[in-house]
């Protein structure tokens, strides 16, 4: 058992007058809600979803180490319709459905409150607010007692009391608090927490469905408010004589006045929904002791570990233990060659620890053998890659491409930043006057990179609604690009609205940060990381030059700042439908590699045979949905997935019948296909036809979509680490051959994107050394392996990345 290590110490002044208690009361479903939307989706290593959770520990550590609190409690929702939707069927009707890796973590949180020895507070009929209410009614005239509402709901704000009875809530993230007392509540709203509920009533409240009275907004309620106080009271100054003008004179425009007295009964109905109930039956009553008093810090170290919460585990042993884990000898640092060597060993072994550090390496070896020092961890290591059988990825594929990676990270590419900056100077003139235009078709001036303020602006100030309009996970009304596109007919200020926000991401982004970030030598050096990713794929950060836009006019110029030097090229080689290919090979579907062994076009001929016409009939509408069959089939595309990727108008029967069409004929890549997720079931992972392997521990969770979701990824696994294997042992077999020819002065490989590599090469050595360096990509797979299936890859060449041309070898001239 144990206590925080400076639970309520005092000194000889303090001690002779009793010290508040302080009360935390936990609105547990709030809580969940915010850290979920605001956190990754961090996994346990079982596979189950644990970013919420994270977020709940992560908060309720940082309530316990500022406020030291003396009693805990947690409230709760159930599933039963509450007292609310007995009085109004659509009570939070249009919340989207939770989502199930949400349901597995509201469920999984009793146990954090568990371990942490908090009880737990719930009644069937009620919400957690109004069994917050009701303990807050019941406590707060005790004198010697502070109260702490921890909630992500700003509903709990009609529950402040001076500074008694105060509310915690995340601002931003878990990280970034703020303590709302009475008169911050004022400060915010302009009024205080008893006119919460009337305010509610009056504008509604979108997240929870409440009507209030439509038309009437933030700024108008919080105007009627604040000069004539709650609704009963507004009400009342309406009755009386030349009450009109009362309300024209407090600044109420006439189809207000005419809007309150239509709907008199939905404002009062609405604040009765708004209101939290503080007459819930249960029984509360403070502990005599303190809820530290019995509280077991393994059982809390337990449960971390067993979720993988490792920043939090140590947080929690330090606060409660009085003092950190007992430190390991500081182990000697490595030379880095062996460190990175070892990185990589490690991330072959566990692809889900993208990126491990020496403390990872340290951690995984004494989880398998006890290593205690770097030595005996990196022999554990690759005694392991043996034991797998992926030794030959390491020696083959990962080890030879650790130099090459630094030698194109000090390489860098070369950037025009002149180019970029005139771009910049003609793009922040047309966004100043799109800002303008928004404001002058607004009616207003107001932040326009403000979700908040622009929903305000759209949604009340000119009166826009989108279909079926969806909302944040905090209610307010979504303001994304896809609510945008729904209205982008309804009013001019859409498109310009669309706009704006394309330019504005685009100059922030790349066209103003990229320049600031070459070195002395005009050049972008940025990092691949070997590591960083699950599939086997190169990542690229500081900057990321595989995510450059492609999609706008603007966008794609972006690429044209990248450059070659003088009297050099840039030579763009990619590998043409590269997955489908290896899908053919690995499933070894027949008629799969008869189209690629005879040079077809693979979108063509598979529309032909799926929608049953001739190829010369296939248009290109059903080329284009011939080619979301066959990626989306490498993906684990369903039915209902499918259906919207090809877009409006094409039903779920129709996709569904694609799909049975598909599998009809390409039966044997449908059997692969189930034969990979059955393999995975039974092994635990997948391997490339290189030998890596990659684990799903999430096949064997009892949730249907986490184990649908592993499954989809299981089917693309084998797909997409056997292409990343094969550009990576292109790029050691093009680095070999270029220091063999002594030709690295002539050639330098740039960038990976993908499926691609990027090149700079002198003019006059192109076609010396371009056909080579496509035949070395095209030659990654013998051709036993390929079972026929010709691996192609085609070459571009230009001055800068935009601009490439089709690159056609010169004829060598007969001597």
């Amino acid at each position: 058992m144990t206590k925080p290590k400076t639970s309520h110490q005092t000194d000889k002044k303090t001690s002779q007058k009793t010290k508040p208690k302080t009360l935390v009361l936990l609105d547990a479903h709030a809580i969940l809600h915010r850290a979920y939307h605001a956190l990754p989706d961090f996994s346990s290593p079982q596979g189950e979803p644990t970013g919420a959770l994270y977020g709940v520990v992560a908060i309720l550590l940082k309530l316990i180490e500022e406020h030291r609190p003396d009693y805990i409690a947690a409230a709760f929702d159930l599933p039963e319709p509450t007292h609310r939707h007995l009085a109004y069927d659509a009570y939070k009707a249009t919340r989207q459905k939770t989502d199930e890796a949400l349901i597995t973590q509201i469920n999984r949180s009793r146990d954090i409150f568990t371990a942490f020895n908090i009880p737990i507070y719930e009644q069937p009929g009620f919400e957690a607010d109004d069994v917050l209410g009701t303990i807050v009614t019941e406590t707060k005239a005790n004198k010697d007692l502070h109260i702490i509402i921890a909630s992500g709901d700003m509903d709990t704000l009609q529950l402040v009391s001076g500074k008694k009875v105060q509310v915690y809530t995340p601002r931003r993230g878990v990280k970034d608090t703020v303590m709302y007392d009475e008169a911050a509540v004022k400060t915010r709203f302009g009024f205080g927490p008893a006119l919460m509920a009337d305010y509610k009533g009056l504008r509604g409240d979108p997240s929870d469905n409440i009507p209030g009275i439509a038309g009437i907004g933030e700024k108008t309620a919080t105007l009627l408010i604040t000069k004539f106080g709650t609704i009963e009271k507004i009400y009342a100054a309406i009755d009386k004589k030349n009450g009109a003008d009362k309300l024209l004179e407090a600044g109420i425009k006439p189809r207000i006045i005419e809007l309150l007295k239509a709907n008199q009964e939905e404002a009062i109905f609405s604040k009765m929904l708004a209101t939290i109930r503080c007459d819930v039956p249960i029984k509360f009553s403070l502990p005599k002791q303190s809820w530290t008093d019995t509280l077991d810090l393994e059982t809390i170290l337990a449960l971390c570990k067993e979720l993988n919460f490792k920043t939090l585990a140590e947080r929690s042993r330090v606060f409660f233990g009085g003092e950190a884990e007992p430190e390991k000898a500081e182990p000697d640092k490595p030379p880095d060659a062996e460190l990175t060597e070892t990185a990589v060993a490690l991330w072959l072994l566990e692809p889900d620890t993208t990126n491990p550090t020496l403390d990872d390496i340290l951690a995984y070896a004494e989880r398998k053998g006890g290593a205690v020092n770097f030595a005996s961890a990196r022999k554990l290591i690759f005694d392991c890659l043996k034991t797998e059988g992926t030794e030959s990825v390491f020696k083959n594929i990962e080890q030879p491409l650790i130099p090459i990676l630094q030698t194109m990270h000090e390489t860098g590419i070369l950037l025009d930043s002149a180019y970029l900056k005139k771009s910049a100077k003609k793009l922040h003139r047309e966004l100043a006057e799109l800002e303008k235009d928004i404001y002058q078709l607004a009616g207003t001036e107001f932040n326009i990179n403000s979700p908040k303020q622009l929903g305000e602006v759209l949604y009340d100030g000119l009166g826009l609604s989108p279909k079926r309009q969806k909302r944040t996970a905090t209610g307010q009304r979504s303001t994304n690009e896809a609510e945008l596109q729904k209205m982008v007919d309804d009013s001019p200020i859409i498109p310009k609205l669309l706009r704006y926000r394309e330019l504005n991401k685009l100059l922030t982004t790349y066209i103003d940060n990229l320049p600031t970030m070459t070195k002395a030598d005009g050049r972008l050096h940025t990092t691949l990381l070997q590591t960083g990713t699950v599939t086997g794929r190169l990542a690229s950060r500081d900057p990321n030059l595989q995510n450059i836009p492609i999609r706008t006019e603007e966008g794609r110029a972006v690429r044209a700042a990248f450059v070659p030097e003088p009297g050099f090229k840039l030579v763009a080689i990619d590998y043409s439908q590269v997955e489908l290919r290896i899908a053919a090979i690995l499933s070894g579907d027949e008629k799969l590699i008869e189209i690629f062994k005879q040079g077809e076009d693979v979108h063509q001929a598979v529309a032909a045979a799926v929608f049953g016409i001739e190829e010369t009939a296939v248009t290109d509408e059903l080329r284009r949905h011939a080619k979301v069959i066959n990626f989306g089939i490498l993906y684990g595309m369903g039915v209902n997935a499918l259906r919207g990727n090809l877009g409006e108008g094409t039903t779920v029967a129709e996709a569904k019948a694609f799909l049975q069409a598909y599998f009809h004929i390409y039966t044997r890549l449908a059997e692969y296909l189930e034969e990979t997720k059955s393999l995975a079931r039974e092994q635990g992972y997948t391997t490339t036809m290189f030998g890596r392997r990659r684990y799903f521990l999430g096949l064997k969770q009892a949730a249907p979509f986490i184990r649908a979701r592993a499954e989809r990824m299981a089917i693309n696994a084998p797909i997409q680490g056997t292409s990343a294997d094969m550009i990576k042992l292109a790029m050691v077999n093009i680095d070999r051959y270029l220091k063999q020819e002594k030709k690295t002065n002539h050639a330098r490989m740039l960038l990976q994107v993908h499926d691609e590599l990027l090149f700079e090469v002198a003019e006059k050595q192109v076609d010396d050394i371009v056909p080579t360096l496509i035949s070395l990509m095209e030659e990654v797979l013998e051709t036993k392996d390929s079972q026929g299936v010709p691996i192609l890859a085609s070459a571009k060449i230009g001055d800068n990345w935009q601009d490439l041309k089709e690159y056609q070898p010169k004829a060598k001239t007969k001597t």
